[in-house]
């Protein structure tokens, strides 16, 4: 089993989440009741929508993580499942993202306009500490 297909699996005994069809049409998507919150495209890339808001709460530990990528522009993160400690980290950022889903937008929230596999934007990892 993949770290992908087991978080997956994981999210998927949640109360309030399913399985669909992502909007991007690639991979496996985890939703909520207000709108898709996971893209699986892969064995190791995870997209998680957090919103514009939570991303700039969190940003410093989030680029500080090694293993997460932030879009300018984008409510979505992007995470390279490596690690079992990954997968920790992806359930515990979805509970960030459904927290986050019951407040109001943010002015600054940007309509979603697609995860950020459909930016076209792919990984360039140096080390475990560094940004892509």
């Amino acid at each position: 089993m993949t770290l992908a297909s087991r978080a997956c699996a994981q999210l998927a005994t949640w109360p309030d989440l399913r399985q669909a069809v992502p909007s991007c049409g690639q991979g496996q998507a985890v939703v909520s009741a207000k709108g898709e919150i996971v893209h699986f495209h892969s064995d190791r890339d995870v997209d998680l929508r957090l919103t514009d808001r939570a991303i700039r709460r969190f940003a410093r530990d989030l680029k500080r993580s090694g293993v997460i990528r932030i879009v300018p522009g984008s409510p979505w993160v992007t995470l390279r499942l490596d690690a079992a400690s990954d997968v920790d980290l992806l359930l515990t950022l979805v509970s960030v993202a459904l927290q986050a889903q019951q407040f109001p937008p943010d002015t600054v929230d940007r309509p979603l306009m697609g995860c950020n596999d459909q930016r076209g934007a792919g990984f360039v990892k140096v080390d475990r500490g560094a940004l892509w």
